[in-house]
C-alpha cells in the first residue's frame, strides 16, 4: 500500500501564498510522477501541476501557470506546491497525485491523497 499525507492548506487572503507538501509513503518501488489536481463545489476535478522523476518536467494548468511552481524532492517522496498571487477562484480542495509501481515488473498506478482545503477570501 502506498500513503500520500498531505500539509499546508488554509485560509489566505487574494494575493497572499501558501505552500502545500506531499509525502509519499509505503511500498514504493518506483515513482516517476507527482503531481497536484484541485476540485472546486461542483466542478470537475483538474489538473494543477505536475513533476516527473526523470529530468524533473514540468507541467502546470493554464489557469495557474505564473503563479504556482511544482517542486520535488526525491530523497524525501515529496512534493511541494507554492502559490503565490491566489485569487479566490483557486479556492478548492486540493489533491496530490502519485504514479507508483510498487514491486519489480508492476504496472504503475495512481494514488491520491486525502485532499487539503485552500480558501482564498477576504
Amino acid at each position: 500500500q502506498v500513503q500520500l499525507v498531505e500539509s499546508g492548506g488554509g485560509l489566505v487572503q487574494p494575493g497572499g501564498s501558501l505552500r502545500l507538501s506531499c509525502a509519499a509513503s509505503g511500498s514504493i518501488f518506483s515513482m516517476s510522477a507527482m503531481g497536484w489536481y484541485r476540485q472546486a463545489p461542483g466542478k470537475e476535478r483538474e489538473l494543477v501541476a505536475g513533476i516527473f522523476n526523470s529530468g524533473g518536467r514540468t507541467n502546470y494548468g493554464d489557469s495557474v501557470k505564473g503563479r504556482f511552481t511544482i517542486s520535488r524532492d526525491n530523497a524525501k517522496n515529496t512534493v511541494y506546491l507554492q502559490m503565490n498571487s491566489l485569487k479566490p477562484e483557486d479556492t478548492a480542495v486540493y489533491y496530490c497525485n502519485a504514479a507508483v509501481a510498487t514491486g519489480w515488473g508492476m504496472p504503475e498506478r495512481d494514488y491520491w491523497g486525502q485532499g487539503t482545503q485552500v480558501t482564498v477570501s477576504s
